[in-house]
């Protein structure tokens, strides 16, 4: 592992998010193991939304790639909904010395916003997304309002104007995909 172009690396991601949309750091004195975020890009649906993404570096480092998958649950055909692990050529066979942690982290944020479903890492997301584009779009959105922003869902205040607690409200309208009358039906049948 070539520390000096770690530390270089460290230094260069230190910029905050809002410049350029990524950011990361390792945690602790462990050069091997990073913490990095990045911000969901403008007219997707996962924009407003900060996602950490969880990076292991190999002693073999920059000849071979980080290891990253997402800590925050997301919505995505390239994406695990269950594990976060990524399916990203770069982060694979396509991937150069030249290459760093920033533009790894910049080319997860690109693939946010040009999701590639033919090369699917989550089967059911990319059918979704191949057969139902507007459906994909509404459980990406309600995936990143759940796991990906701080605070609450604007779908959400008729549900908790019911006498329901706000995690009931969000799993309901999770579960049935941002349509408030079925989270409305689901919570009072007891489903």
């Amino acid at each position: 592992m070539d520390l000096k172009r770690l530390k270089k690396e460290s230094v260069e991601l230190q910029e905050p998010i809002e410049k350029c949309g990524v950011t990361a750091s390792p945690i602790k004195e462990d050069l091997s193991h990073w913490k990095g975020y990045i911000l969901g890009p403008d007219d997707t649906a996962y924009a407003g939304g900060k996602f950490e993404i969880d990076i292991v570096l190999t002693s073999s480092y920059p000849f071979e790639p980080p290891k990253m998958k997402f800590n925050t649950k997301i919505w995505h055909p390239n994406v695990s909904s269950q594990t976060g692990a990524i399916c990203l050529d770069i982060l694979k066979k396509e991937w150069s010395p030249a290459l760093t942690i920033k533009t790894a982290l910049i080319s997860v944020q690109a693939l946010l916003a040009a999701p590639e479903p033919d090369d699917p890492q989550d089967a059911v997301v990319a059918q979704e997304y191949k057969s139902s584009i507007e459906k994909f779009k509404a459980t990406a959105k309600l995936w990143t309002e759940r796991y990906a922003k701080e605070g609450s869902m604007e779908s959400i205040q008729p549900l908790l104007d019911m006498g329901f607690s706000e995690e009931q409200a969000k799993d309901a309208l999770l579960e049935a995909r941002g349509d408030v009358q079925a989270a409305v039906e689901k919570l009072l049948s007891g489903a």
